[in-house]
């Protein structure tokens, strides 16, 4: 089969001899389509972080979309021919993958799958951060960070489809404009690391929740901007690892800050995110409620040009591959 191996210096290779994985008990061989670019794949070809045992240590890829292959003994609810979609450990940045049959999704009815492809990993991130751990509900305010990326734009169109307040922040103007067409109520353009009293000037009783997509110096002034009894829950690093934060107001807040993955989890738990995925935010873009968000298309063979491009944070939404 065809796929984008990278090597020990974290070097690309569009590979056509690589063996094509054969489905276990249980699993389903899905004959990729499209796949998407996530910092995690940046990381991995770094040396930062490495795929886990069950996925290939040298193919990238964490979601997918595309056409039941193959079925494995004992699988009883996918046929061949199926159209799916889903989130794996690694390896989806190939023409094949096989997955356990109940961690995969069916794909929205009429959706691309290049749209397809853009959803999993952003949509179920942002509501597994935001809803199910950060407890965000109609009527609350949630403050989302580098709201213009695929995660960014898959948190506030969420927020917005069950109610909440919106508050969300970029790093320059165009991506502000098209974050509040997304249906941001506030959009705060971010350049120092400097935006709580911004935030407490357009919610004076501070957000309930934080969706921390940067890390960093920003973790401070989240805790500055929350309300009492909220939750920061911590996404992503781009920003740093370290941060500088006053545990009187954690104590005084009684403030929650909490880290969340969907990669390293155990098999049962990725198996009910993709209950999420089916149950809670299927229908909603069946209902025209959500939609993908996407920065551009591109062939596998350009992955390493999408990188690229990801690393310089041009774009909004996500970066797609054909395969």
């Amino acid at each position: 089969m065809r796929a984008m191996q990278t090597d020990e210096h974290g070097g690309l290779r569009l590979r056509t001899d690589m063996p094509t994985p054969e489905p276990g008990v249980g699993q389903v061989r899905v004959r990729v389509r499209a796949t998407a670019v996530n910092r995690a794949d940046l990381m991995q070809r770094a040396g930062s972080y490495p795929a886990p045992a069950d996925a290939p240590a040298d193919i990238l890829g964490l979601e997918y979309a595309g056409e039941v292959d193959a079925l494995g003994s004992c699988v009883k609810e996918v046929a061949v021919g199926q159209r799916v979609f889903g989130l794996v450990g690694g390896g989806s940045y190939a023409e094949y993958v096989v997955v356990p049959e109940r961690a995969l999704s069916p794909m929205p009815e009429g959706m691309s799958f290049e749209d397809a492809a853009a959803l999993p990993e952003a949509f179920l991130t942002a509501y597994d951060a935001m809803v199910s751990q950060g407890g965000l509900a109609a009527g609350m305010c949630v403050l989302v960070h580098a709201a213009a990326s695929g995660v960014g734009t898959a948190a506030v169109q969420i927020a917005r489809a069950i109610g909440a307040q919106v508050i969300a922040t970029a790093r320059t103007e165009e991506k502000l404009a098209q974050v509040k067409a997304l249906g941001a109520d506030h959009v705060i353009c971010v350049q120092d690391a400097s935006f709580a009293e911004r935030v407490l000037a357009v919610r004076p009783a501070g957000v309930d929740v934080v969706l921390e997509l940067v890390g960093g110096n920003y973790v401070s002034e989240d805790l500055r901007a929350l309300a009492p009894l909220g939750r920061i829950v911590l996404v992503g690093l781009v920003g740093g690892r370290a941060a500088e934060i006053d545990l009187g107001l954690v104590l005084k807040k009684r403030a929650r800050v909490m880290g969340t993955v969907l990669r390293a989890r155990p098999l049962e738990e990725k198996i009910a995110i993709h209950q999420v995925l089916k149950r809670q935010l299927v229908p909603l873009f069946e209902r025209g409620l959500l939609v993908p968000v996407i920065d551009q298309v591109l062939e596998l063979a350009d992955a390493d040009a999408a990188h690229q491009r990801m690393k310089q944070n041009l774009g909004t939404g996500k970066l797609v591959l054909r395969v």
